[in-house]
Order: structure tokens, then C-alpha cells, then sequence
């Protein structure tokens, strides 16, 4: 487990960043969903005509949460658009991965290869814009309590 000398966030910056969370995943996911991929996805059999939104939020607060949490176990010292971009990054991977392989793997899609496309990317803007926004309000809310000292 990494640790970091670095001071844990208050209460507010942990709600930033699964506010950032949940404002990355939706503006990324509408927008693939309703926008650019809209085609794409009404192509899909399975897909409700018309999405149980609170049940998305209410997973994405969840998964905020647990991501904004883990987060102070990953920041050290350094450049906090690269640190969070990384920590996106590896979260993006592993939570991104099942999206992209292996719903293709379980569901009749109309192209595998569109799908991983889709949703690959989808994922890899999603977890990176997420990592940068969660790198500056924690390096934020460790500047604050370093310099309060």
C-alpha cells in the first residue's frame, strides 16, 4: 500500500471529488449515450428505450465515493495533473475493462469491435478527465492544510 506524507483531505474533499466523479462520468456517458454514439447504442437489443437515471447516479456516487477514498492511499508529492491522471488511468483500466470486453463477451452487440471502440474510449476520456479533476482537489486540499500550519 502507498503512503504519502502529505496530510489526509477534509469531509469537503472527499464531496469534490465524488461530485467530480459524477460530473466527469455523466457529461463523458450522456454524451457518448445520447450524442455522438446515440446510433451506436439504439443498435443494441438490450438496452431500455428509456434509462433508469437515478439508478446511474446513485452508482456513480457509489463509485465515486469508493474511488475518492482509495485516491488517499495513492497521491504523493509531485505533479498533481500527472498523479491523478495515472490514478484515472489505472481506475479507468479496471473499471473500464468490463464495459469494454466483457459485456461484448455476454450481450449480442452489433459489432464487438465497435463496442470495445465505444466504450474503450468513452472509458479512457471519462477516467482521465476524472483523475485530473480528483489530482487538483486533493493537491488542493493538501496545500490548504499544509499552509494553514
Amino acid at each position: 500500500m502507498m503512503t504519502s506524507s502529505k496530510p489526509k483531505p477534509g469531509m469537503q474533499y472527499y464531496v469534490l471529488a465524488i461530485l467530480a466523479f459524477v460530473i466527469a462520468s455523466f457529461a463523458v456517458q450522456a454524451t457518448s449515450h445520447f450524442v455522438l454514439n446515440a446510433d451506436h447504442y439504439a443498435a443494441v437489443g438490450f438496452m431500455r428505450n428509456e434509462p433508469i437515471m437515478a439508478l446511474g447516479i446513485f452508482t456513480m456516487i457509489v463509485q465515486g465515493a469508493i474511488l475518492a477514498y482509495l485516491y488517499t492511499f495513492f497521491y504523493r508529492d509531485g505533479a498533481p495533473l500527472l498523479r491523478g491522471l495515472k490514478y484515472g488511468l489505472l481506475m479507468g483500466v479496471f473499471l473500464g475493462s468490463y464495459l469494454t470486453l466483457v459485456e461484448p463477451a455476454k450481450y449480442i452487440v452489433p459489432s464487438i469491435r465497435g463496442w470495445m471502440i465505444v466504450e474503450g474510449l468513452a472509458s479512457l476520456v471519462q477516467f482521465s478527465l476524472y483523475g485530473i479533476l480528483v489530482g487538483l482537489i486533493y493537491d488542493r486540499a493538501c496545500s490548504q492544510k499544509v499552509n494553514a500550519v
